[in-house]
C-alpha cells in the first residue's frame, strides 16, 4: 500500500530548509555601531583583530562577538590614604576614561567585561595612584595644595592604567575628607589665630593711644615752654592782660569791681581784676 502525502507535508520541509537558512544567515554577520568595537571568539577562543564600526563576517553556531563600548566612561571611585605625617585621608573621584580600540582583543582575554574592567583594574589602581600622591604630603598640604595633590593623582592613574587599554580622560575629586581629630585640630588652631590677631590688635591699639598721650603731653609742655619764654621777654605784660580779658569773658556776665591801669611803661592797655580774687 503506497503512502500519500498531502500538499501541506510537501510544503512543510521546504519551509523548515527556508527557516534554517534564515537563521544561519541572519548569525552569520553581526553589525557594530560608531562607539563599539567587537572580539570575535570561534569555538570559545578570541580572535586577533578588532571588529570596528560595520558589518562583519562571523562563521555561524560555532562563533561569538563580544562587543565593547568605546564611548566615554564615568565612575566613581573611592580610596583611602595615610598622609606623609599619617593622618587619615578619604576621597572619592570620578574618573572618565575610554578604552583602546587597538587593545581590546587583549582587554576581552585579561579583563574580560567592562564590570570586571572598573571593579579590578581601575578601583585598586585609583586606590595605588591615591596612596602615592597623598604620601608625598602633609594633611595641610592636601588642604592648601589641593590642585598639585591632584595632579600626582592624575599622573600616577594614566600611567598605571595606560598598560590595560585603559585611557584616563580626566578625573575630579567628589570629596576629601579628614580624621575627626584633625577636623577638631584645624578649628582650634583657627580659634587660636584669631584669639592671637585680637591680642595684637589690642597691643596695637593701646600703644598708639600710649603715643598719642605722649604726644599731647609734649605738644602741652612746648606750649607751656613757650608762654614762659614769652612772659620773660618783652611784651609778656600784654599777654598777662589778654589771658586775663579770654577768662573774664569765659567765666560769666559779671564785671570786674577793680581796674588797674598798667604802669607808664605799660600804659594804653587796662588790666582788669576782679576783686574776689585779691586777697585781702
Amino acid at each position: 500500500m503506497k503512502k500519500q502525502f498531502s500538499l501541506g507535508d510537501k510544503l512543510l520541509a521546504p519551509a523548515i530548509l527556508i527557516v534554517l537558512i534564515l537563521f544561519i544567515g541572519l548569525n552569520s554577520f553581526v553589525i557594530l555601531n560608531p562607539g563599539q568595537a567587537g572580539v570575535l571568539s570561534i569555538l570559545g577562543k578570541a580572535r586577533d583583530g578588532v571588529l570596528l564600526e560595520g558589518i562583519h563576517f562571523k562563521p555561524p553556531l560555532v562563533s561569538a562577538v563580544d562587543i565593547y563600548d568605546l564611548t566615554v566612561q564615568k565612575f566613581e571611585v573611592p580610596a583611602q590614604s595615610s598622609t606623609k605625617d599619617l593622618q587619615d585621608l578619604t576621597a572619592r573621584f570620578a574618573i572618565n576614561f575610554r578604552l583602546d580600540p587597538l587593545l581590546v582583543v587583549e582587554i576581552r582575554r585579561k579583563q574580560g567585561t567592562l564590570a570586571n574592567i572598573v571593579s579590578k583594574i581601575i578601583a585598586p589602581q585609583t586606590q595605588e595612584s591615591f596612596k602615592i600622591a597623598a604620601a608625598r604630603r602633609t594633611v595641610e598640604e592636601a588642604i592648601t595644595k589641593r590642585n598639585e595633590l591632584k595632579q600626582d593623582f592624575d599622573d600616577a592613574l594614566s600611567e598605571r592604567l595606560e598598560k590595560y587599554g585603559i585611557i584616563v580622560l580626566d578625573t575630579s575629586v567628589v570629596d576629601l575628607d579628614f580624621s575627626p581629630e584633625f577636623a577638631k585640630a584645624v578649628e582650634e588652631k583657627q580659634i587660636a589665630e584669631q584669639r592671637s590677631k585680637r591680642a595684637v590688635y589690642v597691643a596695637q591699639e593701646a600703644e598708639q593711644t600710649a603715643q598719642a598721650d605722649i604726644n599731647r603731653a609734649k605738644g602741652k609742655a612746648e606750649a607751656q615752654r613757650l608762654l614762659a619764654e614769652t612772659l620773660k621777654a618783652q611784651g609778656g605784660q600784654l599777654v598777662l592782660q589778654k589771658e586775663a580779658i579770654q577768662a573774664w569773658r569765659e567765666g560769666g556776665s559779671q564785671m570786674p569791681k577793680v581796674l588797674v591801669m598798667g604802669g607808664k611803661e605799660q600804659a594804653g592797655v587796662p588790666f582788669l581784676f576782679n576783686l574776689g580774687d585779691v586777697k585781702q
